[in-house]
């Protein structure tokens, strides 16, 4: 319960996706089984698009692990993979996936097909032992009941009294007649760069879906289509039609390739068989994987992601089916892992791919990382996914970073999941269309409806060749505990600022009528920021000590901070939940609480207890019949007194009955629910935890009043008049047994922090170690907690040899050898030095101590677009165990991507623009003044090739390009381009070509054919300047991984040396010979080619785009916060006048810190 609950309103059912399918398997190497865990899964889009995108070459295992809230959804996607398995027609699989409205063949079609499921799906042994079972499997038993159940459901509809049925159509109707179809820029998104031009006409074909429910144009066929489609009519919201408003089949599918290649102009006809052509490649791709010896395994899970991520990681930690976990608000079942499947049965609860859609924009990035990441596994190629299509502040561009609440580099550090494009600076998935769309449309001040990003987040040491392979053994960092604990106090402070509305309107003055707007749409409660605490512990791996040290300083803090008036109500909500989630517990929780009121009979009285609220129904009418009106606000619970309230927002309900068991000495419940939900008569019952104290020292418990109330924003203003001042649902009084239930409640099982600080790991395998034992990375935060100053590795000087040499005065030097390494050299002994975060290390200082044998390297964290870090190499191919694998820039399968026909109508109009957006302003300036940059230098080069190969500036269409450097006029690389294709998924485009890495013996051995391909192959020579060739010696590896359908041999280069690119030197080849001659058909179509085949390796190049979201910003002068206090000055900030670090806002403040900051203060 790690989001607020809020009051449901209208639900809308996503059956179809509301972004193109992407491959999800695109950042792991083709030669790594695939665990993969979609959260929020939605439609079969990804899983399908995924299969079809594997490379048939590597045969490897993938296991899908899908959960999503809403049953019917995944009641429709066993249905369209049980179908494709039986082989039915593609067309009638898309008319019962896609279609409102069905023609009485295909309804036959789904109502036999569904009755076959019903009829092996009794039990979870049934359906296992079912042809379907091996492939398609189950992960509680509840999760198969609800999917049955809606297939009985669709079996039924036509049954149903005409009435329903009517009211079933009519509300169809009403929502096609309600809903302004303007430029349909969500689908029209699948387009990529041909967003602008395919605009229109996908503007029509929705218009067109709704109007008829269906994709069809001909009339005969429309004429047919006349049965409900039962798929579309039962969700979460029960028997009605709820389907989104923007719903399109079209969606999910890409047409970057129909609107860039078709000659003349495109109609709805030419878009619905576009992606129907696609549809059945993904459905012949999955139905041929099914008969492979890989074949996948698809695994369904019904429930909140929250809540399933915490069962799965309940369950690898303490072996338990059974967490105790409802699976979602508004329900009481259980989630209970089916024992078959994970005890042994294989399911994976660990998983190196994790996909969480776009569940930022409902649940909240935090929430969504702190569930997710415990069930990733520590593997170096492990990835996870987020992304957001809505925004809410000024600028959607930059708002992503806003997302985490703090300095990504420390959340990096605090997590150890960094963005991928932020460490490296540059994304090979493109979204400038959607950035010059974001823009156009703001200037012309139009509605901007969304903007999406996506990010890919990875270990941040991961991308590093040298700390990759130990990514696992590396130690987690270590912060001061004062530092830390201002750290989470600050984020605290972010999440919560804007409940007092003093804040909400100072910082929303520029964006007040889209704040209000939004202001209902909350994603964090106490216990986001209790479940991230946790996670910050288990993560920092923080001594028990330590730990109370943090929280300490947090309190103080808490305690000090007179800015959140409205934390006072939040206070008790936010201690009882540490308790339960075995975080901090509070020294008043070490006392016996009183034996007063509803607690005066039990045996022992809890710290905290379980409040059991029931509602009648009749009390939730006000809500039930302002749906409209009222939107979605946030629910909380209250407990009021004479002189005191208290709110509570982890809170759960659901509608039944409340059965008061056992005795006053030893109280329980047991809850009947309601499964008609809404349709029934039943109360709500509402569920909570609270201190006990606040029942029984505060006041007379008789005094007391348990309330479900609106949260109050400024949206919820208008039920003032509904709710009263307090918008009070329901109030009961404490005391009445017959509506308020008290039970003992228990901390939750938790991993609890170690009694003292670890100890050092040994050292790791592989890595130099000469001189002594490595401790772990102390990170040192700036003045004011926000910015990470550096970092701080020591090593204690136990070699015999390197002792004498320290001793005796021998300075050591000190060099960074990759983007988180420095390795220190004493006499002939050398050390790498491995930190948690790529580094500076052209910064670095080194601290000796010679009598306490001790050499500490302090480097400062790197920063995006800095020197150093990642910029040592931003295109690092990772050598896990023998699996390699291009880190920062996607995998391919180049036969699986469309060509691009550069002779298609105006293509220099669209793929111009496109691939000149990869540069940034800055990089553009840059340019301007001639300053030097090797990553500005490759992106000019890559936009040469691309537009060379088409011929879209002036000169005509060429095919050979040669890497010409500007100071020596030498040349060592060409590319020969055998076709630009489409990258569907990454709305961008590739070259697919070959590179010949020349070298002087080489040059030897193919000197006739290589003379004639100089002479008479049309060669284009690309300058190259200063730096860049040694950048494209590290990005040619990258390209040739990514797009490889071969294996690395035993006698790999890559394996041998120990390195990747094997050489950054001129005249010589970065690239090992296993990709050599192989898969090189595109050669051997060229005369001229073709004697130089055996010579090249294919090779995939692709633009490399700027990040929307990363800007270099100084700290603003107001945003300095006292030290104590954090408050912003009375009326100023005074600066400690010794280390000149510190601000105060007062010398009280600076008298109470003196103690403390003395000892670390240094002039």
């Amino acid at each position: 319960m790690s989001h607020p609950l809020v009051w449901p309103g209208k639900y809308f059912f996503y059956a179809i996706g509301n972004t193109s399918a992407v491959c999800l398997s695109r950042d792991l190497p083709p030669d790594e089984p695939g665990n993969l865990l979609l959260l929020g899964c939605g439609d079969p889009r990804n899983v399908l698009f995924t299969i079809f995108c594997e490379p048939p070459s590597f045969g490897r295992k993938l296991d899908f692990t899908c959960c999503d809230i809403d049953p019917a959804i995944l009641a429709r996607n066993v249905l369209l993979f049980t179908m494709i398995a039986d082989k039915h027609s593609n067309s009638t699989i898309w008319n019962i996936f896609f279609h409102f409205y069905v023609d009485k063949d295909t309804h036959s079609t789904l109502i036999e097909h569904c009755k076959k499921l019903i009829g092996l799906s009794d039990t979870l042994k049934n359906w296992n032992s079912s042809i379907y079972g091996p492939h398609i499997k189950m992960c509680t038993e509840y999760t198969l009941a609800e999917i049955r159940r809606h297939w009985s459901l669709y079996v039924e509809l036509e049954n149903l009294p005409s009435t329903r049925i009517k009211a079933i159509r009519n509300a169809f109707t009403n929502q096609y007649k309600a809903t302004m179809f303007g430029s349909a820029l969500s689908t029209a998104r699948s387009s990529g760069p041909l967003l602008i031009k395919a605009a229109h006409v996908m503007s029509d074909q929705i218009k067109n879906y709704w109007k008829t429910g269906t994709t069809f144009t001909n009339s005969k066929e429309l004429a047919a289509a006349t049965l409900l489609n039962p798929t579309f009519v039962y969700s979460l919201a029960g028997e009605r039609f709820s389907v989104h408003y923007g719903t399109d089949p079209m969606t999910p599918f890409h047409l970057a390739a129909l609107f860039g290649n078709t000659r003349g102009p495109v109609s709805m006809v030419d878009v619905v068989k576009a992606a129907k052509a696609e549809f059945n490649d993904w459905c012949s791709a999955y139905s041929v994987s099914l008969s492979s010896s890989s074949r996948p395994t698809i695994r369904f899970i019904v429930g909140d992601v929250t809540r399933v991520c915490r069962a799965l990681q309940g369950f690898a930690l303490t072996g338990t089916l059974k967490m105790g976990l409802p699976v979602a608000q508004w329900k009481t079942q259980l989630i209970n892992l089916n024992g078959d499947e994970y005890l042994s049965g294989g399911a994976p609860t660990s998983f190196n791919v994790i996909d969480t859609s776009n569940l930022d924009d409902h649940v909240g990035l935090l929430n969504v990382l702190v569930a997710s990441i415990p069930l990733l596994s520590p593997s170096s190629s492990s990835v996870l996914y987020a992304e957001s299509l809505l925004f809410h502040g000024l600028d959607g561009t930059k708002e992503f970073a806003e997302h985490l609440y703090a300095d990504l580099t420390a959340v990096g550090l605090l997590l150890g999941l960094c963005p991928v494009d932020y460490l490296s600076g540059f994304t090979t998935r493109s979204n400038t269309h959607e950035v010059t769309l974001y823009r156009q449309l703001t200037k012309e001040k139009r509605d901007v409806p969304q903007y999406h990003q996506v990010t890919t987040w990875k270990a941040p040491a991961s991308g590093d060749t040298i700390a990759a392979p130990h990514i696992a053994n590396i130690q987690p960092p270590v912060f001061d505990p004062r530092q830390l604990g201002t750290l989470l106090y600050d984020i605290y402070h972010e999440l919560f600022e804007q409940e007092d509305a003093m804040h909400f309107w100072r910082l929303n003055q520029g964006n007040l009528a889209k704040a209000v707007g939004s202001s209902n749409l909350v994603h964090y409660i106490r216990e986001s920021f209790v479940l991230l605490l946790r996670l910050v512990r288990d993560r920092l791996s923080v001594s028990e000590e330590t730990w109370l040290e943090i929280m300490d300083r947090f309190f103080d803090l808490e305690h000090a901070d007179q800015t959140l008036p409205m934390d006072t109500l939040n206070y008790q909500d936010l201690c009882g939940l540490l308790y339960r989630h075995g975080v901090f517990t509070m020294p008043i929780y070490h006392m016996k609480a009183s034996k007063l009121g509803r607690v005066s009979h039990w045996d022992t009285v809890t710290p905290i207890v379980r409040i059991v609220l029931v509602i009648p129904r009749e009390k939730l009418a006000v809500l039930e019949h302002s749906t409209d009106e009222i939107g979605t606000p946030p629910l909380q619970a209250d407990v009021i007194g004479n002189w005191c309230q208290n709110t509570f927002t982890a809170i759960h309900v659901a509608f039944g009955r409340a059965i008061s068991m056992g005795t006053k000495a030893n109280p329980r419940v047991v809850f009947e629910e309601d499964t008609k939900g809404w349709s029934g008569t039943s109360s709500l019952v509402v569920s909570f935890t609270m201190p006990t104290m606040l029942l029984t020292d505060k006041e007379p418990p008789e005094n007391l009043n348990v309330d479900l109330t609106v949260r109050s924003t400024p949206a919820t203003l208008t039920l003032i008049n509904k709710l009263g001042i307090r918008l009070t649902v329901f109030s009961a009084k404490l005391m009445d047994e017959s509506l308020v239930h008290v039970l003992p409640e228990y901390p939750l099982p938790s991993k609890k922090p170690q009694a003292s600080p670890s100890p050092p790991a040994p050292a790791i395998k592989g890595l130099l170690s000469q001189i002594g034992e490595l401790s772990a990375a102390v990170v040192e935060l700036d003045e004011q907690c926000e910015l990470v100053a550096s970092l701080t590795c020591r090593v204690s000087v136990s070699d015999i040899e390197s002792k004498r040499l320290f001793q005796s005065g021998a300075a050591p030097q000190v060099a960074q050898v990759s983007p988180c390494v420095m390795r220190i050299t004493l006499g002939s002994r050398e050390q790498d030095v491995i930190f948690p975060f790529p580094v500076s290390g052209s910064a670095n200082k080194l601290r000796l101590a010679r009598k306490s044998l001790y050499i500490e390297v302090v480097v400062p964290a790197s920063r995006t677009l800095k020197p150093d870090g990642m910029k040592i190499n931003p295109f690092p191919v990772i050598d896990a165990g023998g699996i390699f694998n291009s880190w920062s820039i996607h995998r391919i399968n180049l036969p699986r991507l469309p060509v691009l026909d550069i002779k298609g109508p105006k293509i220099g109009q669209w793929l111009n623009p496109h691939v000149g957006s990869m540069l940034s302003s800055r990089e553009r300036s840059n340019r301007k003044k001639h300053r030097s940059d090797a990553l500005m230098f490759v992106k000019d080069t890559l936009h040469a090739i691309f537009v060379g190969y088409a011929g879209i500036q002036s000169e005509p269409p060429r095919r050979l390009f040669a890497l010409q450097d500007e100071a020596t006029n030498n040349c060592d690389t060409i590319f020969f381009i055998s076709e630009l294709r489409y990258d569907l998924a990454s709305h961008t485009v590739i070259c697919d070509g070959y590179v010949l890495p020349l070298t002087r013996a080489l040059l030897i051995k193919i000197e006739k054919p290589f003379a004639k391909l100089v002479f008479e192959g049309n060669m284009g020579n690309v300058p190259v300047f200063e730096g860049e060739m040694q950048t494209w010696k590290q990005l040619i590896p990258a390209f040739v991984e990514r797009c490889r359908s071969w294996s690395h041999g035993e006698n790999c280069e890559y394996k041998a040396q120990g390195k990747i690119p094997l050489t950054e030197d001129m005249e010589k080849n970065p690239l090992c010979s296993c990709g050599r001659g192989k898969d090189v058909e595109g050669m051997n179509k060229v005369n001229m080619w073709k004697p130089l085949a055996p010579y090249v390796t294919r090779i995939a190049l692709s633009p490399l785009f700027a990040v929307s979201y990363l800007e270099t910003v100084g700290r603003d002068p107001e945003a300095y916060r006292c030290f104590v206090c954090r408050g912003k000055g009375k009326p100023k900030l005074k600066m400690c006048t010794v280390c000149k670090k510190v601000r105060y806002c007062s010398s009280e403040c600076q008298k109470k810190d003196w103690k403390v900051h003395k000892l670390r203060c240094k002039a």
